[in-house]
């Protein structure tokens, strides 16, 4: 079996707001090989990534990702990882292949699921899938009146945890910071999980990070996530130093393994957030997983798009100790929840537990896409070297 076309369709939202909301928009990616279809999603800037697929040769270490992937066999699990191999070798030096080749790793194994009628997490050697404590993943709000409104509504859907992050936080003052941190955990009550996302607002200011912690530790809060860009590790390893109750939470922007290495190994992070979805597809945040897990470093998924990207990122890690926390979008737009015929809801108990079906176990609502699809054509010298195909299955 070969694969035979390797299409993507870019998805939005009528409008796009200036917000840090990352399912305003997506980039769903569709593999043929035989009589077999498999889905994908990149999360990443859909044009510039539909442009890393086509876009003509630079030089030898500087190809179109397809070059790499059309008419490669695909009959087994150690064939996703080649096919891997050779885009980051034939576009290393295209710095958005790593966000092109996840979607289609995604994809690749999806195809192998449902060609073996096997879900991906089993394909991965994994038995049985343990549940996770999903959390609810919103933004700030303007106003911390407006953050313990959110927080109240989130306890009483039943989540156990939830995380705040962007908005208004790390941009004024201490206080202002400090009072949303307490309206937070107001909301939550005393025995819910409090998770803040910085959303990377310091750069690497260590001093001003500092200055947030006596809040975040007054409110027991379990981590601070990304406080710096994902390369200050050196900035990372100060604050840990003294962050502690509070850890240190990063990696959702890593586009390969080795970055997620380096925050493990250097920059005192006691939880890696990989998204299947930037880093490579299912089999390097496999790997990730595998390594956070030696070193005593808690691996969990990042996903604020769709379900079917939900599902990805929660693959890698399907076997780490049960009741181990997951993101969970609780505020999607309405592209992300009609993106996907069905949805990894929550048990009885609150629990997130992967779908058994075949592959991701999660299909695209075509028709449903089709509202959203953005039609693309890039032309060079005359000739067409991409036009958004039929969203057909």
């Amino acid at each position: 079996m070969r694969i035979e076309a390797v299409d993507f369709f870019y998805c939005a939202m009528p409008e796009v707001l200036d917000i840090g909301d990352g399912s305003q928009d997506l980039l769903l990616v569709r593999l043929r090989a035989g009589p077999f279809v498999g889905w994908g999603e990149c999360e990443a800037s859909p044009l510039p990534t539909i442009a890393a697929l086509v876009c003509p040769m630079s030089h030898a270490a500087c190809k179109p990702v397809r070059a790499s992937v059309l008419g490669q066999a695909l009959e087994t699990p150690a064939d996703v990882a080649r096919i891997g191999d050779l885009v980051r070798a034939n576009s290393a030096d295209l710095l958005q292949a790593d966000h092109a080749l996840s979607g289609i790793d995604i994809a690749l194994w999806d195809l192998l699921g449902r060609r073996f009628g096997e879900p991906v997490w089993r394909l991965l050697g994994i038995a049985r899938p343990e549940p996770r404590l999903p959390y609810a993943s919103v933004l700030f709000g303007d106003e911390p009146q407006e953050t313990l409104a959110k927080a109240r509504a989130i306890r009483a859907a039943g989540y156990r945890a939830a995380k705040f992050g962007w908005g208004p936080y790390g941009r004024g003052t201490v206080e202002a910071d400090a009072d949303q941190v307490a309206a937070a955990r107001e909301g939550l009550g005393p025995g819910g999980v409090l998770l803040v996302d910085a959303g990377t607002v310091w750069g690497e200011d260590v001093a001003a990070a500092r200055e947030r912690l006596p809040a975040l530790k007054a409110a027991g809060a379990t981590w601070l996530e990304e406080p710096f860009v994902g390369g200050a590790v050196s900035a990372y390893a100060a604050l840990a130093a003294e962050s502690a109750p509070v850890a240190l939470a990063g990696g959702e922007g890593a586009h390969n393994v080795w970055q997620a290495r380096h925050l493990i190994d250097h920059g005192g992070i006691g939880f890696v957030q990989v998204d299947a979805g930037r880093i490579g597809g299912i089999t390097p945040a496999r790997e990730v997983a595998g390594y956070a897990r030696a070193r005593g470093v808690a691996y969990v998924n990042h996903t604020f798009t769709s379900h079917l990207a939900l599902s990805a990122s929660l693959q890698p890690f399907a076997d780490h100790p049960a009741g181990a926390l997951c993101e969970y979008p609780a505020e999607p737009t309405a592209l992300a929840v009609e993106a996907t015929r069905r949805h990894i809801g929550r048990d009885v108990d609150g629990m997130v537990r992967l779908p058994e079906g075949p592959g991701l176990g999660i299909e695209p609502d075509l028709e449903a896409l089709r509202r959203y699809l953005v039609p693309v054509e890039i032309r060079v010298g005359g000739q067409t070297l991409y036009e958004t195909p039929a969203l057909t299955g």
